[in-house]
């Protein structure tokens, strides 16, 4: 089983891990475009001006600003670096060891200036890069997709999939494969709200019941979620949830 997921905004700016290099990432054949995308982040950052790092950062406050644009090369594991409300609700430290390495091996997060990295690789530093910014106009999720998508493919390769992607991470790369999705349902409406923390917990409900397959995950029974309904439509499954409680 393999799980697409999103990178969050909110960061761990304490580093113990290795510092980035060749060997930081899965893909090691694919390194070149990942320094090549790192190499446009660090060089426009050391010649641009505060109002466009503010804009590359997405934010306006100055003490954030002036940290980031100071770049740090020594790493963290990849899924210990995010801590937005969806890696708060996996609570990665408090998980038991086999559990911790089944995300390690199994998880695929998606990082706005690396592209895609396993939960377990070490290396991944500190850097503020909003979602959807371009580099000095160029499209950073674009060039992903193009380089990386047929590595991926033949990762994913007859594994069953489960993508917690929020959408914009689709722009990274397309699954061609089978695959299953979730949607949160409130009062008749989706919602986006919660999805963030669903997502968390869903992910370390799976890992905790070794979960391998769709049928697997049809069966579970999450946490203040109700299974509605499931329709699949080419290669996607969608999973509706109804939200029960807050």
């Amino acid at each position: 089983m393999k799980i697409l997921f999103s990178p969050s905004e909110a960061k761990n700016n304490k580093s113990k891990g290795k510092n980035f290099n060749q060997d930081s990432f899965i893909f090691k054949e694919l390194f070149e475009y990942r320094m090549e995308i790192f190499n446009k982040y660090k060089n426009f950052i050391h010649n641009a001006t505060n109002d466009e790092l503010s804009k590359l950062f997405g934010t306006k406050k100055q003490d954030i600003i002036d940290y980031y644009k100071n770049i740090n090369m020594q790493g963290e594991k990849a899924i210990l670096r995010y801590s937005g409300t969806a890696f708060k609700y996996i609570d990665y430290d408090s998980l038991e060891a086999y559990e911790q390495k089944f995300i390690d091996d199994n998880v695929l997060i998606f990082s706005n200036l690396f592209g895609v990295v396993l939960a377990g690789d070490d290396g991944l530093i500190d850097y503020k890069l909003k979602q959807g910014e371009k580099i000095d106009g160029f499209n950073i999720e674009k060039f992903y997709n193009e380089k990386f998508s047929n590595s991926l493919d033949e990762y994913l390769k007859d594994e069953f999939i489960l993508d917690l992607r929020a959408g914009f991470y689709e722009k990274f790369y397309k699954i061609k494969q089978p695959y299953a999705t979730m949607k949160f349902i409130k009062n008749k409406k989706v919602v986006s709200h919660y999805s963030k923390a669903y997502r968390g917990a869903i992910l370390r409900q799976i890992c905790k019941e070794k979960i391998n397959n769709i049928d697997d995950l049809l069966s579970i029974k999450f946490d203040g979620l109700n299974m509605t309904d499931y329709a699949t439509k080419k290669n996607k499954t969608e999973i509706i949830y109804e939200i029960i409680n807050d």
